[in-house]
């Protein structure tokens, strides 16, 4: 009987301010960091997973990580592999912590570093990566894994099974697409705020180039910028390359309304959190009065209640899931449900550190088992600190390969657990270390 020891936690930090990687209107100084955790187990292997923070954040959520260690420690852990959806339910719903949410914030963001980490654990001692463990699941093991609280006026437990089984006559049909072809990206490399225009230029060329037909551009902090760098964008890339941008929750809705009149005539494909992820009738009265531009948003809401909201209001065109954002995987299976009844699709954000590793299986598993569609669907792509992780992601000509270790992608190397621990690891030590490069001058999408 195996079963959990030990809830290991790690502070992992990289100093991508230093180059201004990540740098957005909201986020001018982001160090992509890591609140890592590991679910030991007597008898291996363990369990890797993270929530994703921009520096000081990861002091919360080690600590948020480590509060909930008292509810892991000494499970069996064929008993999870057989309920992780109850797991997850449990861990969420503790009472003491719960009431410091529910559902939200630090806590919430440790929650799902851990259920990461139990999917990479059970997918592992299956010999499959997350993916497709998700995938050659029966419908019926696909609800169980969801907290159907808050839902059923949207969508009920009967619905999600429907939805399901119409599905599943394509899935290996779907598979076999996915292994051969891979699944649609857009990369957001060229586009951070605090870039040069002439490494904008370059990166914009350099991702047409490698197969891309969409990039991402950072807008919000001055529009005078937004125009000169919108139209320096396009006439890099042509007319036919979509050129979506992000705000970043910069603005009120009137100014987000008004700044993307001014910017509609560089035909950007869709605005990204153009005010609060909380306000559901904000995003809506922005759709209504900048379409055809897209609104998407998601990377930010807190929980799936947040996300039915925008979808039962008809707020959002585009639903960006991450993968560390809210409780794990389980509760993005939830969304991807949601999202899949709505008809609306699911375009996930990566980036960060580890985000693209870990969220491709989420997008994989909905395409083959849960929406079966890639129209209007791409993975988000920043070519950032891949080299750090066990299975790094794998992208070529403009679409993630799919990945077929064991896991959900999460674990990163020892050496990186070592050197970029903070604040005494040799990245924060040496005050220009450079111990890996950590941005697009890494190498071209892989």
């Amino acid at each position: 009987m195996a079963t959990i020891t030990a809830v290991e936690t790690h502070d992992i930090r990289f100093p991508t301010s230093r180059e201004l990687h990540g740098s957005d209107a909201m986020n001018p100084d982001p160090d992509y960091s890591a609140a890592y955790v590991v679910l030991r187990t007597d008898e291996g292997p363990d369990g890797h997973g993270f929530t994703f923070t921009i520096g000081r954040g990861n002091d919360l959520c080690v600590a948020a990580i480590q509060a909930h260690a008292p509810l892991v420690v000494g499970l069996d852990v064929d008993a999870m592999a057989a309920d992780l959806g109850g797991f997850a339910r449990r861990l969420v719903g503790d009472s003491q912590l719960r009431w410091l949410g529910p559902e939200k914030g630090v806590l919430h963001l440790a929650a799902g570093a851990i259920v990461n980490a139990a999917f990479d654990l059970v997918a592992k001692r299956a010999g499959l990566p997350v993916w497709r463990l998700l995938a050659e699941m029966s419908p019926e093991q696909i609800v169980d894994l969801v907290d159907w609280r808050y839902l059923s006026d949207a969508l009920t437990r009967e619905e999600a099974l429907r939805l399901l089984r119409d599905a599943a006559p394509g899935r290996r049909d779907r598979t076999e697409r996915l292994l051969a072809h891979g699944y649609p990206a857009y990369t957001t490399t060229p586009g951070w705020l605090g870039y040069s225009d002439e490494r904008l230029v370059q990166l914009a060329r350099a991702a047409v180039a490698e197969g891309f037909t969409q990039i991402k551009l950072k807008v919000g902090a001055d529009l005078a910028d937004d125009l000169r760098r919108l139209r320096l964008a396009r006439e890099a890339v042509g007319p036919d390359v979509r050129i979506a941008v992000d705000a970043n929750q910069r603005w009120d809705v009137a100014e987000a309304v008004a700044w993307m009149r001014e910017l509609a005539p560089f035909d950007p494909y869709w605005i990204e959190e153009p005010t609060s992820p909380d306000d559901v009738l904000g995003h809506a009265a922005i759709r209504a009065a900048v379409r055809p531009i897209r609104v998407a948003t998601g990377e930010h809401a807190q929980n799936r209640v947040v996300v039915k909201q925008f979808l039962a209001a008809g707020a959002v065109d585009v639903v960006q899931l991450d993968a560390c954002r809210v409780a794990g995987v389980t509760e993005n299976v939830a969304i991807l449900l949601l999202a899949a009844k709505f008809g609306v699709p699911v375009c996930p954000h990566a980036g960060g550190v580890g985000l693209c590793e870990v969220v491709q299986h989420l997008a994989m598993f909905d395409y083959v088992a849960v929406s079966g569609s890639l129209t209007g669907r791409a993975i988000e792509y920043v070519d950032h600190l891949h080299e750090h992780f066990a299975d790094p992601v794998q992208v070529r000509a403009g679409h993630y390969r799919v990945p077929l270790r064991a896991g959900i992608g999460a674990q990163l190397r020892e050496e990186t657990l070592r050197d970029f621990a903070y604040p005494h690891g040799a990245a924060w030590v040496d005050p220009d270390p450079r111990p890996a490069p950590a941005g697009p001058e890494a190498g071209a999408a892989r």
